[in-house]
């Protein structure tokens, strides 16, 4: 299997304050029932957390075999059109105001830069992707080469 162009869209380190400060908030709820309770309020608000910032960061960008895979979505390449990659101000404006509600949107707040890319199949009802992406020059250049 040929990967031409593979991202993960890990949450900022930052972010993982946020477990921490669930763990400590339910330990904090629990310590009324004891030091155990507390204890494993600490751990499990931790985890909990932890697991969940994990899962909503585990979003990947992905060109193989032919096919654009973003998150869940899956898009043969020629389905897809013209990429155009978009700085901070247009993509604030494309995941905004000028959004269309039938694109789909792999959209994460902490990546600036992002890529919208034309559906082309007339039997698909989704105008464009908006991929949130690091590199979206990069990501642009490896759909072309997949096309071509």
């Amino acid at each position: 299997m040929a990967v031409m162009y593979d991202e993960r869209l890990t949450a900022p380190r930052s972010w993982w304050l946020l477990p921490v400060a669930a763990g400590l908030s339910l330990a904090l709820i629990l310590l009324k029932f004891g030091a155990v309770p507390g204890l494993v309020g600490l751990l499990v608000g931790f985890v909990a957390a932890a697991a969940g910032l994990s899962s909503y960061g585990s979003a990947r960008i992905r060109i193989v075999q032919g096919s654009l895979v973003a998150g869940q979505a899956r898009i043969p390449v020629s389905a897809l059109g013209e990429a155009l990659p978009l700085d901070a101000a247009e993509a604030i404006a494309w995941r905004s105001s000028k959004a269309d509600p039938r694109a789909f949107m792999l959209l994460r707040s902490y990546v600036r830069t992002a890529l919208k890319v034309q559906v082309t199949d007339p039997a698909d009802p989704t105008p464009y992707l908006y991929l949130s992406t690091r590199d979206p020059q990069a990501l642009a250049a490896a759909l072309d080469k997949a096309r071509g």
